[in-house]
């Protein structure tokens, strides 16, 4: 499938044929979801911790007497139902990635591309660089292509200027190939691939 290449000046280039294996696969929520919430789990760091009634420190002795107070009859101070004691079924430090199978994990980044291409929102850019590292004159020429929400995928390495230039910018994210991710992909609202940054991830996904 064809597809137009422009430049950081929205004047078109040229074109490029797209692989319909990878930007025309067919569009499943579930495997996105699936993806995305592989992602999100490996990002939890997990360190959640509450003291059990084990942990608790205090005497172990009786607070009052069995009998003629009252009272409930209570064993100790450290007990889930008193104030300052052990909590019961709270979280405790864990690792909450799960596993998902390598086809999975490569047909979600096939959707993923494919759901931007059938919404219109892919674009193929000759390439990311800035002659000076300058966030005002990235600005000027995103306002002129009317972007918003974006992320960039290159080749292997990014601009050093374009990099330093868009990391002021609110709303604009900027990945070397081998960091493209559904996760990243999907939060944005258009999705800028350089010619290397499609090479690199055809490579990677055929």
């Amino acid at each position: 499938m064809k597809c137009d290449v422009i430049s950081l000046d929205n004047k078109k280039v040229g074109d490029i044929d797209l692989d319909e294996s990878i930007f025309g696969v067919p569009v499943r929520e579930d495997i996105l979801a699936r993806m995305v919430n592989w992602q999100l789990a490996k990002r939890r760091a997990g360190t959640h911790k509450v003291k059990t009634l084990s942990e608790v420190r205090g005497t172990t002795k009786k607070p009052f007497r069995q009998k003629g107070t009252g009272r409930a009859r209570q064993g100790t101070t450290r007990a889930p139902q008193m104030r300052g004691g052990g909590v019961v079924f709270g979280p405790h430090v864990r690792d909450h990635s799960h596993k998902l199978p390598k086809k999975v994990r490569k047909l979600a980044l096939k959707t993923a591309l494919s759901a931007k291409r059938s919404e219109g929102k892919l674009i193929v850019l000759d390439e990311a660089k800035l002659e000076q590292p300058k966030t005002r004159e990235l600005q000027k020429r995103l306002d002129g292509m009317g972007w918003g929400s974006v992320l960039v995928i290159d080749g292997n390495a990014v601009d050093p200027n374009f990099a330093r230039a868009a990391s002021n910018i609110v709303g604009l994210d900027v990945l070397p190939s081998e960091g493209a991710n559904v996760y990243d992909i999907l939060r944005r609202d258009t999705l800028v691939l350089t010619k290397l940054g499609v090479e690199f991830l055809v490579e990677r996904l055929r």
